[in-house]
């Protein structure tokens, strides 16, 4: 799904070569500060992956980010590029359209319907145009959600859990076609996870929301594909657990 620009909330939409920045962003509900002053800087293509607890204000953020929310306070700055595109942890597809209608709904060019099938060949799905989402599994739908997301080219990816629903060994699988296809596309990438192995697994950085701030980040230098018993992995998956506040017997 492609975000319109919205300029009225605080939100800008100049950022630079797909890159990211906040300053001093605060949101509050009802008093309480899930985002509390929050600075940060994103590198255009990198590959951010958004840890928390339930409530840290991980998918509240993301929404500022989105432009969907317009009651982010105080003296924040966010900017963010024109072109980006959400991918949500339900598919989102409408069920009265085709896959390829899905796919193709708002957009742009001089010939959407080759664009989507296209973008429907690269998440392995070609011939698929016709089918309806209803005669799709999950893993199917989310592979259309993601065609849909980025056949738009967006600067900036966010994907709110996007994987979440999905069994294992299909989740699995979504996480080598995103890295296949954000490889050769090159958007900036926010995903929002619970899966400490989900993050080490995908993203160039890491970073943990916790009590309103930002309680880590660091970058990952390692090639991929990685493997989990990397001596360097196991060393990040350990500082992850402890950032969250969780033991290994937990």
């Amino acid at each position: 799904m492609t975000m319109p620009s919205v300029s009225d909330s605080g939100l800008a939409t100049d950022a630079a070569e797909g890159s990211v920045v906040l300053e001093r962003v605060t949101r509050a509900f009802q008093g309480r500060r899930v985002l509390n002053e929050i600075s940060l800087h994103i590198a255009a293509g990198e590959f951010v992956a958004l840890l928390g607890m339930s409530g840290s204000g991980k998918s509240t953020l993301l929404r500022a980010l989105a432009g969907l929310d317009e009651e982010v306070e105080g003296e924040g700055l966010i900017r963010v590029p024109t072109a980006r595109s959400v991918l949500f942890q339900d598919s989102r597809l409408l069920p009265w359209e085709s896959v390829l209608d899905n796919i193709t709904l708002g957009l742009d060019g001089p010939d959407p319907a080759q664009a989507g099938r296209q973008a429907l060949a690269s998440v392995g799905l070609a011939g698929r145009e016709s089918a309806w989402p209803g005669q799709l599994s999950g893993g199917e739908q989310q592979r259309v959600a993601l065609a849909r997301s980025l056949v738009r080219r967006p600067q900036l990816l966010l994907a709110d859990e996007p994987f979440g629903a999905l069994d294992a060994l299909t989740r699995l699988k979504m996480h080598a076609l995103l890295r296949a296809l954000v490889g050769r596309l090159r958007p900036t990438v926010i995903l929002v996870t619970h899966d400490v192995d989900e993050a080490l697994a995908l993203a160039s950085r890491v970073l943990v929301l916790g009590n309103g701030r930002i309680a880590d980040d660091f970058r990952l230098d390692l090639d991929h594909p990685r493997h989990s018993d990397d001596p360097r992995l196991v060393g990040y998956r350990q500082r992850l657990l402890i950032t969250l506040g969780v033991t290994e017997s937990a």
